[in-house]
């Protein structure tokens, strides 16, 4: 076993940490254990919202610092200790002001029963979804108008990024690899491990010393490629977890 000294485990959720299908993470849970015990923070990296991310830690007795809607804020408990995006209400007057000419449809216009139908979350957790704070994540019904859709969002200070399911419109000073790199600060002289699955997890990737690629729950894997990294064999939990008992030399 490698010594464990001065670790930091960064991980997305939706598809990695996260099973695609059910959101569950059974096969992770020997891991999670191991990691805990050998005192390395887990640092949800995602992009959920801070109320998703703090039942989630809840289930997995998770008490570290955790970064929301792709790199928009480094949260820790019910406190932002940094704000790296901009606030809901300007993003939501973008993509207000454009739905209809690029065929968008925000989370803000679904009901909750939407987003239940679109993710196979149960209500309490559609809720919590809708519950944005620097991001607005949205359905696309036309493929072909996603660089004009880019290219307006640029122009006024935005960002398009595709996720598992959906695009997010964010603010275009943020991303994944930027909110790690000011976490990253707060642990000086750390070996870092970073686990995504998705093009928006690529900044998260490029940011870290250790980085693991998950395949998609369809066994596919984003086109990306760095020194050192590492692919997991399994998608979701089951390759969370066998990536990082690789990492660690361990069997759990």
């Amino acid at each position: 076993m490698k010594t464990t000294q001065n670790y930091l485990v960064f991980t997305d959720l939706d598809g990695t940490l996260l099973n695609h299908e059910d959101y569950t993470f059974d096969a992770a849970k020997p891991m999670l254990e191991w990691l805990k015990r050998h005192d390395i923070p887990v640092i949800f990296t995602t992009s959920k919202t801070r109320r998703e991310c703090l039942l989630l830690q809840e289930k997995m007795g998770l008490h570290t610092p955790f970064i929301v809607e792709n790199g928009a804020a480094i949260c820790q408990g019910d406190t932002v200790l940094e704000m790296l995006g901009l606030p809901y209400a300007e993003i939501r007057r973008f993509t207000e002001r454009h739905k209809e000419a690029f065929g968008m449809l925000p989370f803000s216009d679904m009901s909750v029963a939407e987003v239940m139908a679109h993710t196979g979350f149960d209500f309490a957790q559609a809720e919590m979804a809708k519950e944005r704070e620097f991001s607005e994540p949205f359905l696309l019904h036309d493929e072909t108008k996603l660089a004009a859709l880019q290219e307006c969002a640029e122009a006024e200070g935005f960002k398009i990024l595709k996720g598992g399911r959906f695009y997010h419109c964010v603010g275009r000073g943020q991303d994944k690899g930027k909110a790690v790199k000011r976490l990253m600060a707060r642990y000086p002289e750390s070996v870092t491990v970073g686990l995504g699955d998705n093009y928006n997890d690529i900044d998260l990737l490029e940011a870290v010393e250790i980085p693991v690629l998950i395949p998609r729950h369809d066994g596919t894997a984003i086109d990306y490629s760095r020194n050192g990294l590492i692919r997991a064999a399994h998608p979701g939990s089951l390759g969370w977890r066998e990536s990082l008992e690789r990492v660690f030399d361990v069997s759990v």
